[in-house]
């Protein structure tokens, strides 16, 4: 089974911080880590390669120094690795990031199966999967936490509901964004790491030209959205204290309730009950 995973750099999110000036995420001597879903994703991969064999491609978009988590994802067991770098992906939206990875993967070949986290903690659009597939023309699956079997041509999968969950069959190729609950991640192998930064390491860097996109498709210059303005929403409560006797503060709590569209009885207004204080 050969699959593609798709793994994204982003800051910890224990230290993320806005420029008050810009609203831009400040990513300058932050810690980065592997996105917490995709670091699922690519474990769910790992799994599946042990049980049926296979290859697993880990697919990355971002600076030279998401270098580092394309090489912790072949420590953790991925056969091969490439990161699309270049200056003319910077400012991408989701429309342009997902077109860009679809390139790549198109010049990826062979692939059964593609993996990614359900969402990124630095984005929390939940949309870069969905639209790869789209872009793919491929089916999908979100909210997967449980791939009960691969046979040949389709995948079983669980899908996490609101309520409850729904057992999907889905034909090959096909591509499944996974949640946190999918699996328990494994430790980066010391020996796979190692081979990681040595002189054959099995990265494979890109830029625009090697995927044959114009630059002015890629990156701020194709993206379909722009950000206008980013900021830290303002904290703190408002608080309003009662006072009074009993009935007089249920009857103004109430009446809070009601002007906020919070409580309201069956005929639209507070019943006399409850006017008048008293509550059965």
């Amino acid at each position: 089974m050969d699959i593609v995973v798709l793994i994204k750099q982003v800051p910890d999110s224990s230290e993320v911080k806005l420029d008050p000036k810009t609203g831009h995420l400040l990513r300058e001597g932050i810690g980065a880590i592997m996105n917490p879903d995709d670091r699922h994703a690519l474990e769910a991969a790992v799994r599946l390669k042990e049980a049926h064999g296979g290859r697993i491609v880990v697919l990355s978009m971002g600076p030279a120094q998401a270098i580092d988590v394309v090489s912790e994802a072949i420590g953790m067991g991925a056969d091969e690795a490439v990161l699309l770098s270049d200056s003319a992906f910077a400012g991408a939206d989701t429309w342009a990031t997902s077109s860009t990875l679809g390139k790549a993967i198109e010049k990826i070949g062979k692939y059964d199966l593609i993996i990614c986290g359900r969402q990124a903690i630095d984005g929390d659009t939940a949309q870069i999967g969905p639209q790869v597939a789209e872009y793919l023309g491929l089916p999908q699956v979100t909210y997967v936490f449980d791939i009960e079997a691969v046979t040949d041509g389709t995948v079983v999968v669980k899908k996490r509901l609101e309520d409850g969950y729904e057992k999907v069959q889905c034909d090959l190729p096909a591509l499944l964004t996974v949640i946190a609950e999918v699996n328990r991640t494994r430790y980066p192998a010391i020996g796979n790491l190692i081979d990681a930064c040595g002189e054959q390491a099995p990265i494979t860097i890109w830029n625009a030209a090697d995927i044959g996109v114009m630059t002015c498709d890629v990156g701020l210059a194709g993206s379909l959205t722009h950000v206008i303005r980013t900021f830290a929403p303002k904290g703190g409560r408002q608080t309003q204290m009662l006072e009074g006797d009993t009935g007089t503060v249920v009857r103004t709590l109430l009446e809070k309730l009601r002007e906020n569209h919070l409580v309201l009885t069956d005929s639209g207004v507070l019943s006399a009950e409850c006017r008048e204080g008293k509550l059965s």
